[in-house]
């Protein structure tokens, strides 16, 4: 047993992040931890990590107590992670993000052609679609993902923690992760991988423990177990659909168009772009990452101009300049980028919803209605089922996908006309997937136009009632 943890636990005031939890992880295998979003993995991960310390609990690393104070204590002991939110400089090139704190030296300088020469060494290794004198901020958020990994898996490691590797990764980029993890495990090294992608999870686990509200609930050796025994275990319930049904027909063919893209053009990202979305339909938008689709959303919201083609809202040609434009005619956008784009994490959870619609809670004078903002972020924290301890706690202080739903709030708050939805659950787990499916459903049942973009096939399948690609 390389790694095993006994009843750690770990408070953050009087809240309990991780109650009892336990596991054991044996070298040369993945051993996937699954479970919710706030059931306490990424809790457990940073006290593996040195970033918190536990409340109570003993972790031992090869036979010997394992107590990291912080991140580096961690890495001299042999374990290191790859967290999901990425941790990079963007102003720096790909190899010195990768080797930063490391980076070789001579007579106390940085010796760049080394550093170059190290960085390169490991990225071709890795097989990495990335040259390491690039700048970062100049990278995909896919690029940005690997050069995370490659950075991660830049020091000799006992125990590899991978938090969501694959969230921002085309089928073709995860396929070289996997090569990577195979490789890993021939050397003897340990992985714990953390996913919500139950095909992914199937594919590569050796052993699935699941945990729950903090608590340790059981471990299953993959041939053990099926995904729907560990969906059922993973929420407390049984998941008989994944894709809730329409209570609403969608908008028949006849019905007119709210949103009308015509010859939409932006040269080497997109080329003439047509579609139609109606009042009350999901019109679903299938691509890899990279394929332009994102770009195609970003140009209706204003954030890129296109070069040529005409965009109509309720049968006018319309001129979208920027994001404020947007918001004027009504659109709402859930970016796949939540934490540069999507969100401000230093700010709270209410600021955060609120931000959009603020000039629905001006009073007289310009001052604001407190308490009726107060109340608006309050239904929609609980509509989305947000894991929050309160209304003051700072985005960046919760989960990934308690993220994502505070994005998705901040915008059912000004009741959008049309909604684009760029990856809406990426990064989430299965039991909040059917809970933003359901608010998905109940705003085309409202009448809202939705163009739903996902790099998940059975996801727009079952969601859309027509698809591009």
């Amino acid at each position: 047993m390389i790694l095993e943890i006994r009843d750690v636990s770990k408070l953050f005031g009087t809240v309990a992040a991780l109650k009892t939890m336990q596991l054991k992880v044996r070298a040369g295998r993945v051993h996937t931890i699954l479970g919710e979003n706030g059931a306490g993995k990424s809790t457990l991960m940073k006290i593996l990590a040195g970033v918190h310390q536990p409340s109570g609990g003993t972790i031992t690393l090869g036979g010997a107590p394992y107590a990291p104070k912080n991140p580096q204590d961690a890495v001299k002991a042999g374990l290191t992670i790859v967290f999901q939110e990425l941790s990079l400089c963007n102003n720096l090139t790909v190899a010195e993000n990768i080797l930063a704190t490391r980076e070789p030296a001579t007579a106390g300088f940085i010796n760049d052609k080394a550093l170059v020469r190290t960085a390169a060494a490991l990225v071709s290794d890795l097989k990495l679609p990335v040259h390491v004198e690039d700048k970062v901020g100049d990278l995909s958020i896919a690029q940005r993902q690997l050069v995370e990994i490659a950075k991660g898996l830049s020091v000799d490691a006992k125990v590899v923690i991978l938090d969501e590797p694959t969230s921002s990764l085309s089928d073709s980029e995860a396929e070289i992760l996997f090569e990577i993890i195979a490789k890993l495990k021939a050397k003897g090294v340990a992985v714990i991988y953390i996913s919500h992608r139950m095909e992914e999870i199937m594919r590569l686990s050796d052993d699935i423990t699941v945990v729950r509200d903090g608590t340790y609930i059981t471990t299953r050796e993959k041939s053990e177990t099926t995904i729907e025994e560990l969906i059922a275990l993973m929420v407390g319930r049984d998941m008989n659909e994944i894709y809730p049904p329409r209570d609403v027909p969608a908008p028949p063919a006849s019905a007119p168009s709210v949103l009308s893209v015509k010859g939409l053009t932006r040269p080497g990202e997109f080329e003439n772009m047509n579609f139609e979305v109606r009042a009350g339909e999901i019109l679903g938008f299938f691509g890899l990452i990279g394929s332009g689709r994102s770009e195609v959303m970003n140009t209706l919201f204003g954030v890129r101009q296109a070069a040529s083609g005409t965009v109509e809202i309720d049968g006018k040609v319309v001129k979208i300049a920027s994001a404020v434009d947007a918001i004027d005619h009504r659109i709402g956008f859930v970016t796949e980028n939540r934490k540069e784009e999507g969100l401000v994490l230093s700010h709270s959870v209410e600021t955060n919803i609120s931000m959009v619609a603020l000039d629905s809670y001006a009073g007289p004078f310009g001052f604001l209605k407190r308490r009726a903002e107060r109340k608006a972020a309050q239904v929609e924290v609980g509509r989305l089922v947000i894991k929050t301890a309160s209304l003051e706690t700072s985005a960046g202080a919760l989960s990934g996908g308690n993220q994502q739903k505070i994005v998705l709030a901040k915008w059912l708050l000004t009741k959008p006309k049309i909604l684009i939805l760029d990856e809406p659950t990426r990064g989430v787990d299965v039991g909040a997937k059917f809970e933003i499916y359901k608010i998905i459903r109940q705003l085309a049942a409202e009448g809202t136009a939705i163009l739903l973009v996902s790099s998940e096939l059975p996801e727009v399948i079952g969601m859309s009632d027509r698809a591009s690609s």
